[in-house]
């Protein structure tokens, strides 16, 4: 896959079908506009391709806001790639570019720059100055200019529009199984394993972990049930989120427990996949009472991958 930012080194290909957005999260909208790019390259010929923007728009639009993501720019191009992207085109996001009106975009940058042929966006796309741009401009100025564009429509799930600000909300209130409804796959978060206080080797209990990463949508802090990923292989396995109150708070960490093996991750990168939010945090008044309802969490965590285990054997 190929990997260009800005236009001046862009080279023109042969039918380019394209695509535009963030695609923070990859989910299962955005896979539906790369699964249409890439069928329809794949019909007629042409190069897939997805025009995205760095810095990210809202760090330009709205300067101080706190951005949290929900996928790492390197997951982000392995999951253009899995999907059978070609290209994808970083183009300079500045208060420059903002100011580009609708029809200053079309054609500045899709057809004299990029010579689109076919364009997938999603039915409430917005684009140019202000987002003063929707789809039925685009129809229009697409057809002057001498593309098709198709809007996709929008991705649904319990009733509701899937987007990357729902999925955030959804990570952050701890409904990490609604968010993987949405996204296709369960949350993850990915970092190497830190030297910890090792009171779960005292406890009975001895936990991988993790730093949070900065700037990464983070699950609401409690108990889950999860799966990790160290060397190609998963592993069960039940998480903490918090600050520890029963100790004192301290720093926010992820902790992790593997069920049933003996592996040695200190210091390895592993990843957490979230399945289902077991419990909330919760202070305890005595480290006993607390190494007795970790006993409890564990029981659940493995019904709970069970579960969840045979639900995707059925489907």
């Amino acid at each position: 896959m190929k990997i260009t930012r800005g236009l001046a080194d862009h080279k023109r290909a042969q039918h380019p079908v394209l695509t535009i957005g963030n695609f923070d999260g990859q989910h299962r909208g955005h896979l539906a506009l790369l699964r249409s790019i890439v069928d329809t390259a794949t019909s007629k010929r042409g190069t897939p391709i997805v025009l995205t923007f760095d810095p990210h728009p809202l760090t330009v639009l709205k300067p101080g806001v706190d951005l949290l993501l929900l996928t790492t720019m390197d997951e982000k191009l392995t999951r253009f790639q899995d999907a059978g992207v070609e290209e994808v085109l970083f183009l300079e996001f500045n208060q420059a570019f903002a100011a580009l009106t609708p029809d200053e975009f079309v054609f500045r940058i899709l057809r004299d720059g990029i010579g689109v042929r076919d364009l997938f966006v999603g039915e409430h796309f917005a684009f140019g100055k202000g987002r003063a741009g929707r789809t039925a401009d685009l129809l229009r100025l697409g057809a002057q200019s001498g593309f098709q564009v198709h809007p996709v429509p929008a991705m649904r799930v319990d009733g509701e529009v899937v987007s990357s600000s729902r999925i955030r909300m959804l990570v952050q209130a701890g409904d990490v199984r609604g968010a993987a409804r949405c996204l296709g796959r369960p949350y993850a978060l990915s970092g190497p394993v830190v030297r910890g206080e090792r009171r779960g080797q005292v406890l009975g209990w001895p936990t991988a972990n993790l730093r949070l990463p900065q700037g990464r949508v983070i699950p609401a802090d409690g108990v889950y049930a999860t799966t990790i990923v160290w060397n190609k292989r998963p592993y069960d396995s039940v998480t903490y989120i918090g600050t520890r109150p029963t100790f004192g708070s301290g720093e926010r960490l992820l902790e992790v427990y593997v069920l049933d093996e003996q592996v040695h991750l200190y210091g390895e990168d592993i990843r957490v996949q979230f399945v289902e939010r077991l419990r909330g945090d919760v202070t305890f008044a005595t480290a006993e009472e607390l190494s007795a309802r970790i006993d409890l969490d564990v029981t659940h965590a493995r019904e709970t991958l069970r579960a969840a285990s045979r639900s995707v054997t059925d489907a």
